[in-house]
């Protein structure tokens, strides 16, 4: 009974250890993706407010979207599309977010991964699958 007991609580162990190791695979390439606003000099060396979209990833991300608070009204989404692995995307920012400019901060985006999951980092970090309502990876912008 007692071999029983410890082969039991061995398996609900490793199983434990299992679906750990599953979720930090299934979040890896998301946890590599992040969005901000900085200001940035264009060739001309002129400066531009621009919101910049980093794939630290080994495989490119699609269908990106900046979700953007609005003002005046509803919500605005910037599409973006696809991001290259290992590369960082930069848009013009909105004129009008010029007045507001003090330093780099995160800004919301959403994904889709290449295993075709979509993905939600808001400007706190908080990494979140569509669908889930837990933090996954905590701050890592």
């Amino acid at each position: 009974m007692g071999a029983f007991v410890v082969g039991f609580r061995l398996l609900r162990k490793e199983q434990r250890r299992e679906a750990e190791r599953s979720e930090d695979e299934r979040k890896e390439q998301a946890a590599k993706i992040s969005a901000w606003v900085e200001m940035h000099r264009k060739v001309d060396g002129s400066r531009e407010l621009a919101f910049h979209i980093h794939n630290a990833s080994d495989m490119p991300i699609y269908e990106v979207e900046l979700p953007l608070p609005s003002p005046d009204g509803p919500e605005v989404t910037e599409f973006v599309g696809l991001v290259p692995p290992g590369q960082t995307i930069r848009r013009p920012a909105p004129a009008d977010w010029l007045r507001t400019y003090v330093d780099p901060e995160p800004i919301q985006i959403e994904f889709q991964d290449s295993a075709g999951r979509r993905w939600t980092r808001d400007e706190q970090g908080t990494l979140v699958q569509a669908g889930q309502s837990t933090d996954l990876t905590g701050p890592e912008a």
